[in-house]
Parts: structure tokens; sequence; C-alpha cells
């Protein structure tokens, strides 16, 4: 895990959406994969989006043109309804009932415990902002929910909120940060990237010169080379 230094090493942070601020609702998730044996307890289809995740990571990681995107999100569904307790013998099935729910609008169950964290950093006056590859839904979902907006409101204000539908390039292209460290004025190497897939949110914040921190709350990314965080009340260390 991340270690603690008593000097600010970032003046700056921007932030992934999905899997930070947001995952697929679980209450959608539970119906559908219940009657093959999934869990139907929240806090066990929470952890389940990042076992999806690390799924996700070892797969692309192979490709030479690395990118969760270029590959089935099947891999993520499976790993997520074995996570989930659905037997082998299900997955299949499992994992096609949990397709039928995905949408942009599938990812929209705050995670309140980044929420509460986001608002510590703003009221350190830390500039913040979010870059997520996206499809042009993002900045409505995280302002409905009360998680976030750009300027006042009922949610944290935060400088920026990129899409990667918008912008018209995804992590782990480096283009999609342009526009959130302009808004943030800061160099990038005093700018911490926050996310949850180490080919795309790593991979594209290393690129792009900012300082990569990979969100692995349940210890998933072990074996990568990255310096990850559990909590993103950790950022309140690196801050000043």
């Amino acid at each position: 895990m991340a270690a603690t230094s008593d000097a600010p090493r970032f003046d700056g942070i921007l932030f992934d959406a999905g899997g930070i601020f947001v995952v697929p609702d679980p209450v959608a998730t539970a119906i559908a994969i219940a009657p093959f044996g999934g869990s139907t307890d929240t806090s066990v289809l929470v952890r389940c989006h990042y076992a999806g995740m690390e799924a996700l990571d070892a797969v692309a990681g192979k490709r030479t043109d690395a990118s969760i995107d270029k590959i089935t999100w099947d891999v993520y569904r499976n790993a997520y309804v074995r996570t989930a307790g659905v037997a082998e013998h299900d997955v299949e099935r499992a994992s096609r009932a949990m397709r039928r729910l995905f949408s942009p609008y599938y990812w929209r169950f705050p995670m309140l415990e980044s929420v509460a964290a986001l608002g510590l950093l703003h009221y350190r006056k830390i500039p913040i902002g979010v870059v997520s590859n996206a499809s042009g839904q993002i900045e409505a979902t995280l302002n409905n929910l009360c998680i976030c907006q750009v300027g006042a409101g009922a949610g944290v204000p935060v400088r920026i909120v990129t899409d990667s539908h918008v912008i018209g390039h995804a992590k782990p292209d480096p283009r999609i940060f342009r526009d959130a460290i302009a808004a943030l004025d800061l160099p990038p190497d005093r700018i911490a990237y926050v996310g949850d897939s180490f080919v795309n949110d790593v991979g594209g914040a290393r690129a792009a010169g900012l300082v990569p921190l990979l969100y692995d709350p349940f210890d998933d990314h072990a074996g990568y080379d990255c310096e990850r965080i559990a909590s993103l009340h950790e950022l309140l260390e690196f801050v000043a």
C-alpha cells in the first residue's frame, strides 16, 4: 500500500468515476444472479466489482493494444459472479443474466465513503476533478447522485468532470487528461490520478505525466507494479 510522508506530495487530485464514486447497482445485480446462487449482500457485490476489474487488467495487460475497453466485459462479469459465490457450472448463465443489465445507467450505486473523502479534500481547498471513460452520462450521474458537480450544488464542488465520449479520447490515451490538467492549473507531476484499473488508469496517468494511485480496497492488485491505496481517506496524508 501507499507509503506516508510528512511533506505534501500532491497539489491536486483527479479521480476516475467508476469504481471510485459509483459501482454497478448491487440491487439489480442481486436480482439477476440470485437464481444461480449469487450473493444478494450489497457489501459482497460491491467487493465483486474490484475482482472483476482485476480480471480485466490481467487479460488486457497481455495485449499489445492494452486497454480494458478492447476486450469483452464477459471477463469482468465472469469474475464478478464467481466472487459472488456462483458455482462454476452456473457462471456462464449468471454472467449472461448480468450482461442484460449493462448500460451506462447501471453504474449508479454511490460509494459514500469515497464521497466523504472527496468532501474533506474540497474543504482543504485541494483542486479536484473527475476524468472518466464513460458514454456521455457521467457528469449528470454524479450530479444526480449528489456526489459532485462543477461549481456549487448538492454534491462536492469540483473543477471539471471529463467524459471520454464528450472529449473524444479514452484512457489509457493521455489526451483525455489535457482539459483536466488545464482546469487544475498545476504541473502534471504534482497531480495524483486515482482509478481502479491498472491498464486504463495507471497506464493512462503515467502516459500523461500524472502520478497514478490505484484504488485497490480488497488487495486484488497486490502483484502489480504501482502504488495502491485502500481508501480515498489515505489521500489526506498526501496533501497540505
